[in-house]
């Protein structure tokens, strides 16, 4: 059995969203699969996927082979957390845990009616 990791479109007419998928190679493009390890809108701008890169590494070191795109995308996921790991690590090391208890604040006072 080939296992190949590939996408798999979904959405409207003119509007394409894929999920990259673990599949067999011979099943369908939009058939069963094995697993959803990701997603892929090519019509938004900017960072446009999201990918669970230690899945797809776990797939790659069984003999599964990525499509082109998904190879790409894999590349683009594992540059971008590469890159938020560092500042991550920087933000905790600088940021103080705070002792100030803050209390909440004082019920509101009883209003008298008069009538």
């Amino acid at each position: 059995m080939a296992v190949s990791i590939r996408l798999r479109r979904e959405g409207a007419k003119n509007r394409p969203y894929y999920k990259v998928v673990v599949a067999d190679g011979r099943s369908p493009r939009d058939g069963k699969f094995i697993e959803i390890i990701g997603r892929y809108d090519p019509k938004t701008p900017g960072h446009n996927s999201s990918l669970n890169v230690d899945r797809a590494e776990y797939w790659i070191s069984k003999g599964a082979q990525p499509s082109d795109t998904v190879r790409s995308l894999i590349k683009r996921n594992k540059k971008i957390a590469a890159a938020g790991e560092p500042s991550s690590q920087v933000e905790q090391g600088t940021s103080q845990p705070s002792q100030e208890q803050v209390s909440p604040p004082p019920p509101p006072a009883p209003t008298e009616i008069s009538s």
